[in-house]
This record gives C-alpha cells, structure tokens and sequence, in this order.
C-alpha cells in the first residue's frame, strides 16, 4: 500500500482549500488563543483533514472483508471514528475562521478547540485499539498513516492556548445557539410533552429504543424529547453524530432498563461492544438505566459510551463490570448517578465531571483487582481528566462481605498524561490505603496527575497514599479549581441550558 506523501497531502490541501476557503487574513489574526498565527493553524487544520481522508482511503478495500467479525468491526469502527475526526477538525477549522461565532459551542474558544482537536487524537488511537485480538496485515498497512494523523493532531493541540474567564461561582451567560434557554426546565419537570413514547408492550409510538432515536430528526436545534416507559429494552442503541439535542427521559433507575451483552470475548472491540451509545451532541439522559450483562468472565464490555459534547446524565444507571462507563471524549457531566463496575469501569479520554454520585466497586474474577478508573490522555495539551466530587465511592452489596479479600483501588494510568482528582467525597474502607495501582512498572509513574483534595471516610487517609512524582495531596482550594465545573467543563456557559443541578465551585451540593 502506498505512503502518504507529499504529493497526496498537496492534493487534499488543495481541495480542501476549495471546499473550506480562508476567511480574510484581517478576521484570522483576531483569533487571541492561538500561539501561531491563524493562517498557519488553519492550513495545518487543512493538511490534518487531507491526512485522514487519505487513511479513510486505505481502508476502503477492506470494507467488505469477510470471515472475521471481529476485524470487520474494527475497520468499520475507525471509518466511523476517522469520520468523527474529520468533523472535528472541519468545526475546528471554522471556529478560528469566525471566532465570535456561536452556533457550533459554549462560546469559548479555547475550550472548544481543545475539545475537538482532543477528540481528533483520540479517534485514530481507538481505531488502532480496535484491532487488538485481530491477525490482520490490516492495522500495519494504516499504522503509519495513524501515526502521522495523531502526530499531526497533537501538533495543533500545541498551538492553543488555555484560556480561561469563567467565573467559580454560578452566573449568567449567554448560551449557544443550538442551546435553547426556554427549555431548561424539561429537566426538572415530570409533565412534559415527549415527541416521541417508547413502549414495550405497544402503548407507545415505537416499541423500540432505536427506531424512536431513527425517527429523531437530523442536526436539531430544539430539544427533541424520547420518553421510554419502564420496562427491560434488549437492544443496542446507537445514537450517531447527527442526531443532536436529544433529551431521552426514563421512568426511573431501574424501572427503564436498556440491557445489552456484547463484549471483547464474544468478537466484539470494546468500542462497538456498548449497549447504549451516543455521538450526537448535546445528549440528555435522565432516570434510565444502561447496563450490560456480559459479566466479569468476559472482559471488556461496556455498558454506556459517549462521545457526546456537552452531555449530561442526571440519575442514571450505568452498570456492568470490566468497562462499564466509556467517557470516550468530549465535555460531559453526570450527577445524581450510579456506576458500578470491576475493572477499569469508569474509563476514557472525555473531560467529564462527576457531581453526587454514588460509585460502586463489585465482585468480580477470583484474584482479580478492581480499579475504579482509568483515564486515557495521551498528551499534555489535552484538556481531558475525571473530576469526581461530592461522590460516595464504596463497595457494592456483592463485594461488601469480601471488601478485605478484593484489592480495590481508585485508579490506574492508561495512558502517559493519565488524570484524575477525587474531591469533596466519601471513601469507604473498600479502597486500599495505597489508593492506586500501576498500570505496568513505573509507565506514566512521572507524567500522570492524580490528586485528592478534601475526602473523608475510612478509605480516605493519605498517610500511606502511593508516592509517585505524579500524585498529589491537595491542601488548598486554589490548588483544585481548574477541576471545578466551572472551570473543567465550561458549565456556566452550558449547564444552565440544560436544567440541570449543579455546583460550580466547591460550595453546598
């Protein structure tokens, strides 16, 4: 298979210039959180995008490759995924065109390029990912092209500054377009009018989730409600990226179930093996529980994951065991919720901040460690990290009369710059007094940031905390603002559109 070289990359940049054309040279320079100058950002935006349409390339030919469900599905999940990726880096592109626009986000310039161009990066790597488990010439033949794609994505990462004006207490704000201030009650409220009802058992427009979620409208700018009564759905759901603004309201936890069982073991990649997925921006999920029911023998098997923008989940479920919760990427925020898992089972390269919610460590493989986290950033630039504040972490009811047999810890470094801070929380004695784990050796041991700020409980000391160069003892609140909603997620600019509770800073939750 052909490299990329120089003359293909001319070639998409020259037709990539035709379909995006520059804006004047006078309106680029405006552009305050750029390092370089706009017209150099822009171009190497270009040149990105031409790069994954060449990999996109690359894999055509085996699209219809037959006789290996699991490679099948790793190469249609990085079409999918490349294809993210190019959406990503074509808002990206658009906003440092027109930075005072504000139909595509929150309005913040710098937190919305890093998000996408995050995102951008962390596609290619599940792709490759993907074809773990796989013999196939497959990934060596798009390996390089990835390499180039990531190498080049990181480099514009590099090339924003972090700027950031939000306030740490509540305020108003102007909200996106996209963002309907008119709605934000629907969150709140038990009367509502849905657009469409989910019934099993008839008594609804649609008997399944998946054919209300078809029948959504494309790029919808006004909330488009999906009530689905109580009952067990056995389906996958799968909301793609062109299905924005969907608000999705159960019955309650426990009483709407959408139950799935895919998992690594049985063919699937762990990415495709979600019961319930959502890419399409502005999701809301409320009273609904998402689980997979694989269990432990079967490895990764998600229950939920969303590579949704600007996502909130507000009393959900998510449970499962290995990879329960998939926070793949983009800004998301969850409160009032309930995570259960084994290993890993809150995982990803999202930024998300987790408010009041209850996370729970469960029994799985004889010998087996549980780890409640782990985060996935790959680079420093990135914005993403788990926040977890005003949590309860603790053992769950099958793991409780064996808490002191199963090693529970609250984290381990998947990737290099791997972060997460726990804050405001109760920890029970079913984690360990070191608190985390090595993912291998000292790999990530310097360069992660994991820190603790403010927890009590009888899993909460520090005196025998692990003492890596990359954990952290918090003592002041200046020290964990940035992982505040405020600031983490750029909640005061897009929470308060949704109806959601939360607390932007450290006060009452």
């Amino acid at each position: 298979m052909a490299k990329l070289t120089k003359t293909h990359l001319k070639f998409w940049l020259f037709m990539l210039l035709i379909l995006f054309p520059m804006a004047p040279a006078a309106d680029l320079e405006q552009t305050e959180c750029l390092k370089v100058p706009s017209s150099e950002f822009s171009n190497s935006v270009l040149s990105t995008i031409g790069v994954v349409r060449q990999v996109m390339l690359i894999f055509s030919p085996f699209t219809k490759f037959l006789g290996d469900s699991r490679l099948s599905t790793a190469i249609s999940d990085c079409l999918d995924l490349l294809d993210s990726s190019s959406d990503q880096l074509s808002w990206s592109l658009s906003a440092a065109q027109n930075p005072k626009a504000k139909n595509n986000s929150t309005g913040d310039l710098s937190s919305d390029l890093k998000t996408w161009l995050s995102a951008a990066g962390v596609n290619p790597e599940t792709c490759m990912e993907g074809f773990e488990g796989t013999n196939s010439i497959v990934k060596g033949l798009v390996s390089e092209g990835i390499n180039q794609l990531t190498s080049q994505v990181y480099n514009l990462l590099s090339m924003v500054k972090s700027i950031s004006n939000q306030p740490v207490g509540k305020g108003e704000s102007e909200f996106p377009a996209w963002l309907k201030t008119e709605e934000q009650s629907l969150l709140q409220q038990n009367d509502f009018a849905a657009d469409a009802t989910v019934a099993a058992d008839g008594t609804g427009d649609f008997t399944t989730v998946m054919e209300a979620v078809l029948a959504a409208p494309d790029k919808s700018m006004r909330r488009y409600v999906i009530y689905v009564k109580k009952g067990v759905y056995f389906e996958n759901v799968e909301i793609k990226k062109k299905k924005w603004n969907i608000m999705m309201i159960g019955d309650g936890i426990d009483a709407t179930v959408i139950s799935g069982n895919r998992s690594f073991i049985d063919g699937w990649t762990t990415f495709r093996s979600a019961t319930f997925a959502v890419s399409g921006r502005g999701f809301i999920a409320r009273d609904i529980t998402f689980e997979n029911t694989a269990g432990p023998e079967k490895h990764q098997a998600v229950a939920l994951r969303s590579d949704s923008d600007l996502s909130v989940f507000f009393r959900c479920r998510m449970r499962g065991y290995q990879d329960t919760l998939y926070t793949h990427t983009m800004r998301q925020f969850y409160r009032e919720c309930h995570i259960s898992g084994t290993v890993d089972f809150l995982f990803g390269d999202a930024t998300v901040v987790f408010q009041n919610c209850t996370i729970l460590a469960k029994k799985g493989l004889p010998n087996q460690k549980n780890t409640i986290t782990a985060q996935g950033r790959k680079d420093p630039n990135q914005p993403t990290g788990f926040s977890i504040q005003f949590c309860n972490i603790s053992a769950d009811s099958d793991l409780q009369p064996s808490v002191n047999a199963t090693a529970t810890y609250l984290g381990r470094p998947w990737k290099e710059y791997s972060r997460t801070i726990i804050m405001q929380s109760y920890v029970s004695n079913a984690i360990r007094p070191e608190g985390w784990l090595e993912w291998n050796g000292d790999f990530a041991l310097n360069t992660l940031f994991y820190a603790e700020f403010m927890n009590y409980g009888p899993g909460a000391g520090l005196a025998k905390r692990v003492n890596w160069p990359g954990y952290h003892r918090l003592n002041q609140t200046s020290e964990a603002t940035n992982f505040t909603v405020s600031q983490f997620i750029e909640g005061n600019l897009w929470l308060p559109s949704t109806g959601v509770k939360f607390t932007s800073g450290f006060g009452a939750n």
